[in-house]
């Protein structure tokens, strides 16, 4: 078995400053606990932020939370961690928009993980850019957690989103890295870890794309494709110490293959990666993580290979 090298000392935590309970918070405050953590809370002074509390239109929610005076209400926020014996640094910041503001402020931060709450956006808001997610999904060079209301089980179960043999992976880097962060997790919460793999058999791809037939496609080119992948997976559960009978391998759509399978596993945490993939692919990076995230009945930790910092977008 590998050992996990995957340590995390400081969590930056994008707290809200609309609503007083937040998931966010209290998943960084049982990570902080498992890893001996430090946590750094973080609000970011928007535009948004400042219309709202000017309009005073507070959020729908019963446990909105308002306050023109930011410092008493950080301070609000980092107080029942400090009392839980977490070690916590508090900082307000402005700018807009507030994706940039995060990973700008990440450039001289300590943070080893982002965790920040994830809401549903419309397709047309995904599409024009304008959910903060998917541009952290994008950007965000240190693993991101991106987490929903539902609670965390004892132990809880994590389940690793692999893709072996990736045109953008061939070495099988990122896989290594989801699996690697994935067992540090596990060491420390005692979880039961799956790990899964979809894909598009390559055959009718090609055969989608040249216009070739189906039949094209034989069963026994399909069928030595499926055994491959199945090695693969098998090779990499090996490796990290992955009970035989919580490898997955599916011919499916990721899309639609992962949140069910995260539902069907009890899945507390899926982890998955993002790739770059040059100055156009960098519009397009984190596509399916998006997809899969507006979907799954979890929450989603996404990393990136360890060079991703210097290929940021901005």
């Amino acid at each position: 078995m590998r050992t996990a090298v995957n340590r995390i000392t400081d969590i930056l935590v994008i707290a809200n400053p609309l609503i007083r309970d937040q998931p966010a918070i209290s998943k960084a405050a049982r990570l902080a606990r498992w890893f001996g953590a430090d946590i750094e809370l973080l609000i970011c002074d928007t535009r948004n932020l400042q219309q709202v509390q000017t309009e005073g239109k507070l959020p729908a929610l019963s446990n909105a939370l308002l306050s023109d005076n930011l410092e008493a209400l950080i301070e609000e926020l980092a107080q029942p961690l400090r009392d839980a014996g977490i070690g916590v640094t508090t900082h307000i910041i402005g700018g807009d928009p507030l994706h940039k503001v995060i990973v700008s402020w990440m450039r001289n931060s300590p943070a080893d993980l982002v965790v920040k709450d994830t809401h549903h956006r419309s397709f047309a808001k995904r599409a024009l850019g304008f959910n903060t997610d998917w541009h952290l999904i994008r950007a965000c060079p240190t693993p991101l957690l991106l987490t929903k209301p539902a609670l965390w089980g004892s132990p809880p179960v994590l389940l690793a989103a692999l893709d072996p043999g990736h045109v953008n992976d061939k070495s099988g880097i990122l896989d290594h890295r989801i699996l690697d962060v994935t067992a540090a997790l596990a060491q420390c919460s005692n979880a039961q870890v799956h790990a899964a793999h979809a894909y598009f058999p390559s055959m009718i791809a090609a055969a989608a794309v040249d216009g070739v037939p189906m039949a094209g496609a034989s069963a026994d080119a399909l069928s030595a494709e499926l055994n491959l992948r199945i090695s693969q997976i098998r090779a990499l559960g090996l490796e990290f110490a992955i009970a035989p009978q919580n490898l997955h391998v599916e011919t499916a759509v990721v899309a639609e293959y992962l949140p069910r399978l995260a539902g069907e596993c009890r899945a507390d945490i899926v982890v998955m990666g993002a790739i770059s993939r040059g100055s156009l692919g960098r519009a397009f990076i984190g596509s399916t993580a998006d997809r899969v995230l507006e979907a799954l009945p979890c929450d989603a930790l996404v990393v990136k290979p360890r060079d991703f910092a210097q290929d940021l977008p901005f």
